[in-house]
């Protein structure tokens, strides 16, 4: 333990960075676990939970504020067991108190801060609390319990009721599946909130939401929606163009607090730009526009230089932070220019330079900071300086690398290098997807090299998974999260590699579900294990939000494996899982799009095709760039023991099945011909 700090409390043997970032706090800190609850019932304390992540700007500002405070500490450290929390490596518990103060004060958000009885109900939230307000509102807590403790009990009883009854997904008026009509009118009413012209809906902050553009993008490609198709396309065209997408070195920021995406909150998620990866694949697949495949190349060139560890996993975050010139922590330091610095660096190309990317005051941020901005096409710009299209891209080039060189000497963001299961199968699947919708093989390999390093850090012996890992340590059991966004990861590498050994871990971890996930009623899953100690709740999460929720990624994952194992009830339970939200489906589509693909894999042709003999591998590529949502490639060089390949291979012959729910046309022996019984719905 360090000497030359003043304070040292216990989160120092955690390996979370957030938590080692309070590690020499004055306050007592303790980690979530069993042991500290105890300690809070033994010592009959109230407990003070703090939720929060290594790239929350805010949470910083409170640490300073309020946990660096000697004062501050005596106060929590007499009245309370204080425990820090990080909400990425507990989404478990961050789950039920952000409910939690949703319910007591009708917002939410980070750092939050959660006052509970011993054994975890919560009874009082807030989010950022200035320090005069932090030291007296504890107080007061603190002499409510010693004094009105039954009125406090009560009070926590009460809210854990409403934790636990809003927990409860009702049973659906209608036992039936969601029809296509139906969700045409649920995209209808949901598009009112469309920004048509700006992209993102029609408010700031905007947020990206990959899995609500992911879902339109697709619902757009099936229904010929012209309407929805433009609007997925302007959205995806003005954050390609925004300051939230990083010109200079790639990959996108958390989101814009302005309409025009151009200011970001800068800090850079992993979670984000692996979905933002995908679904920019997907959109030039659908389109052949040049600029999705270069916001692919670049942000998969930030993830790969920014946040992959030697062994291949990736890490978690950048913070939106950094010192500038003057040594201060500030938010968006590295990635902000000034109009003199800029042309000191690009001399003659400043000019041209600062007319594609806005150096006037429509790029202008605050005092005299910029923050790249495009709002028009390189061929629009070109023409402008009377230029050729390719001399024009050599030097915007050139001036972005003049700026990353020198951007490469500032002071850089913190990492947050802890490695999460759940966010390392999104990457694994976007660099799938760019090798598929791009034809890069080099892609493929990263992504295995990726899913081979996940085998080996976080798959326990039993076959069940952990959440995190981070220098040689995983410490805390997987989340339905983890399982199954890596059995969809699995599908998907099974998918270009027709390897069946990954098709087999999908099996096995989907049946580690169905035996330790799945609810007593049999139709949606937990977020945490029956292996599992409860607090308060065991959650189950069905609203899709930045990332899918995991009971819509479980029940895309059992619809996909019931295509290639249909003698198991995979399917029937995806059914069921669709049935139980169809409501809530309906009711609320923007917070349920990754659930709406399924009503779409019913009403239309879902085809599953089927690749056999020598030349496998070849004609899948041939065939896997092509955007065809409805879709599951399988495939053989050798016979297979899925059902779909049995007595498919012929000697010396490479023959392509279009099958539907396992019923199979004739073969054809061409791409070229199997790409025309797709195209034309045969």
């Amino acid at each position: 333990m360090s000497t030359s700090h003043k304070h040292t409390n216990s989160l120092i043997h955690e390996t979370s960075p957030y938590l080692l970032q309070h590690a020499h706090n004055p306050v007592d800190w303790y980690a979530w676990s069993t042991e500290t609850l105890e300690k809070a019932e033994k010592e009959n304390k109230l407990l003070l939970i703090s939720i929060g992540y290594a790239a929350c700007h805010w949470c910083h500002v409170m640490e300073h504020e309020c946990f660096e405070d000697e004062d501050v500490a005596k106060v929590m450290n007499r009245h309370f067991v204080n425990i820090k929390i990080d909400r990425e490596e507990r989404p478990d518990i961050d789950h039920i108190y952000m409910d939690a103060l949703q319910m007591m004060t009708g917002s939410g958000g980070w750092p939050l801060n959660v006052v509970a009885l011993p054994d975890g109900r919560p009874f009082w939230g807030a989010t950022f609390v200035k320090k005069e307000q932090w030291i007296k509102v504890l107080g007061q807590l603190s002499q409510l319990y010693a004094q009105e403790k039954s009125r406090v009990l009560e009070y926590a009883d009460q809210l854990t009721q409403g934790l636990r009854s809003i927990n409860l997904i009702p049973p659906p008026e209608k036992d039936e599946p969601v029809s296509l009509k139906e969700l045409s009118t649920s995209v209808k009413k949901w598009s009112q909130y469309f920004d048509t012209f700006l992209g993102g809906y029609r408010r700031a902050p905007k947020f990206m939401m990959p899995v609500n553009l992911d879902f339109l993008l697709h619902y757009a490609n099936l229904t010929g929606d012209t309407e929805v198709e433009d609007y997925v396309h302007t959205t995806l065209k003005r954050m390609a163009y925004g300051g939230v997408y990083d010109h200079v070195g790639g990959g996108f920021s958390r989101y814009a607090v302005d309409v025009k995406w151009h200011v970001p909150h800068f800090e850079k998620m992993l979670y984000d730009n692996a979905q933002l990866i995908s679904l920019y694949a997907k959109a030039y697949a659908a389109t052949g526009y040049p600029l999705y495949r270069k916001v692919v190349e670049e942000s998969i060139s930030f993830v790969c230089r920014e946040l992959r560890s030697p062994e291949g996993g990736f890490y978690s975050s950048l913070d939106a932070d950094s010192l500038d010139k003057k040594g201060v922590l500030r938010e968006g330091a590295f990635y902000v220019w000034k109009e003199e610095e800029l042309r000191e660096l690009l001399k003659g190309d400043f000019t041209l330079f600062a007319d594609y990317y806005n150096i006037n005051d429509y790029g202008l941020w605050e005092e005299d900071l910029y923050v790249l901005i495009r709002d028009s096409s390189r061929e629009e710009m070109a023409k402008k300086h009377g230029l050729a299209t390719e001399n024009f891209e050599q030097r915007i080039h050139a001036c972005k690398e003049i700026l990353f060189k020198r951007r490469e000497s500032r002071s850089r963001p913190r990492l947050d290098d802890k490695i999460l299961t759940s966010w390392n199968a999104l990457m694994v699947k976007a660099l799938i997807e760019a090798s598929r919708y791009l034809k890069n093989e080099t892609y493929l390999k990263m992504a295995l090299m990726t899913i081979e390093f996940l085998e080996g850090a976080v798959v326990r012996k039993d076959g069940s998974l952990f959440h995190n890992h981070k220098e040689g340590n995983s410490t805390i059991a997987g989340f339905l999260e983890d399982y199954a966004l890596l059995i969809d990861a699995y599908i998907h590498v099974y998918e270009v590699t027709f390897e069946e050994r990954w098709i087999i871990r999908a099996l096995e971890l989907t049946d580690h579900c169905l035996d330790h996930f799945l609810k007593p009623t049999g139709d949606l899953f937990f977020f945490t294990s029956d292996q599992e100690a409860v607090t308060v709740r065991r959650s189950v999460e069905t609203a899709d939000n930045v990332i899918p929720a995991s009971n819509s990624v479980m029940a895309m994952n059992l619809f996909r494996l019931s295509c290639l194992y249909p003698d198991r009830n995979y399917g029937h339970t995806a059914n069921r899982m669709l049935r139980t939200m169809r409501e809530s489906i309906l009711e609320n589509p923007n917070s349920h799009a990754h659930w709406m693909h399924m009503p779409l894999f019913d009403a239309y042709p879902f085809r599953e095709v089927v690749i056999t003999g020598e030349s496998a591998h070849d004609f899948g590529r041939s065939l896997r760039h092509h955007y065809f949502p409805n879709t599951l490639f399988a495939g053989a060089i050798q016979e297979g023991s899925l059902s779909l390949l049995k007595g498919r291979i012929q000697k010396d012959k490479t023959l392509i099945y279009i099958c539907e729910a396992g019923a199979c046309n004739l073969p054809v022996s061409s791409p070229e011909e199997a790409l025309e019984q797709l195209r034309s719905g045969s």
